[in-house]
């Protein structure tokens, strides 16, 4: 979930860009500004980052969280408490 004009939003989409196109994932990206259940439920909590619909991580999402995230390998537990 982004905002136009967010320097976080920004920042994140590109670890998250850079990550998944290492691991071969697929990327979704919304901006909470076009929906209005999306600007309801987000708000100013932006950005936040998403696998499945779990969410992994607001404002700022290392790397290495996202690479666990989506490893499916690593037992569930491990995959959402990777920071």
């Amino acid at each position: 979930m982004i905002r136009q004009g967010c320097h976080l939003c920004d920042e994140a989409l590109a670890t998250v860009r850079a990550v998944t196109c290492e691991v071969g994932a697929a990327v979704t990206v919304s901006d909470v500004d076009t929906d209005e259940q999306l600007k309801s439920r987000y708000g100013q909590r932006v950005p936040v980052i998403l696998v499945g619909e779990t969410e992994i991580a607001e404002y700022r999402v290392s790397a290495d969280a996202l690479r666990a995230a989506l490893n499916p390998r690593l037992p569930l537990w491990r995959r959402l408490f990777t920071r």
